[in-house]
């Protein structure tokens, strides 16, 4: 198996059909610098074109800072109560409401999730847009920095832990991969990050290889 930390408890629904898939497009131990995440990520904002009727247009807060390690990025763990996507790790972030932009969401839910205060925070830019076809969500993740990696905790019950990690231990040679997924006549190419503790995987694996392989690919 590539890769040998131990992950965490997040349940991966592995179809009967799959096999490893290709490693990482950065140099293992690749150190971006924020300047650099940040140059790579474009300011401008890219028109909403969900790939299928009735979407659900959500937006996603990925904060970044810089701390002892070099440039970290602000996760959460939602809750093993939940219905759906239990326990799994995200980026701070919802649904939209009714006249709201994306930016307002993501500021808005950040500031719901773990007290994120809008007003410490500079919105920088955005990623590649993603359409999840099991939620049939069309997300925008938007790029923001903070001053600090200061604490912050879960103040809803759908969020059990929030944590910084640092980009240097996402770049560890022991600690991605990608696995093949053979659903029917499509394949899907799914990333993972184990890391000691937690595994990211699904959508927030996806805009995490975004943000990397457009600084180190």
């Amino acid at each position: 198996m590539p890769g040998s930390r131990a992950g965490g408890d997040q349940i991966v629904p592995r179809p009967a059909d799959w096999e490893y898939g290709p490693g990482p497009s950065w140099q293992p131990d690749a150190a971006p610098t924020l300047d650099q995440l940040l140059a790579a990520v474009p300011e401008s904002e890219a028109p909403l074109l969900p790939a299928f009727p009735s979407a659900r247009h959500s937006a996603v807060l990925v904060t970044l800072t810089d701390g002892d390690r070099g440039p970290e990025v602000l996760l959460t763990r939602r809750s093993w109560e939940l219905r759906s996507h239990r326990g799994e790790i995200s980026f701070p972030g919802g649904r939209l409401d009714p006249g709201e932009t994306p930016t307002q969401a993501a500021l808005r839910e950040a500031h719901e999730e773990v007290g994120l205060e809008p007003d410490r925070v500079a919105v920088r830019g955005e990623l590649t847009h993603l359409n999840t076809v099991a939620s049939r969500s069309y997300i925008v993740p938007k790029v923001a920095t903070v001053d600090e990696p200061y604490h912050l905790v879960g103040r809803t019950m759908e969020v059990d832990r929030v944590l910084w990690v640092p980009l240097a231990e996402l770049t560890r040679p022991d600690t991605y991969h990608s696995e093949r997924w053979h659903l029917g006549p499509t394949d899907h190419v799914l990333h993972f990050f184990q890391l000691d503790d937690e595994t990211i995987w699904g959508a927030t694996a996806r805009m995490l290889v975004d943000l990397l392989e457009r600084t180190l690919g």
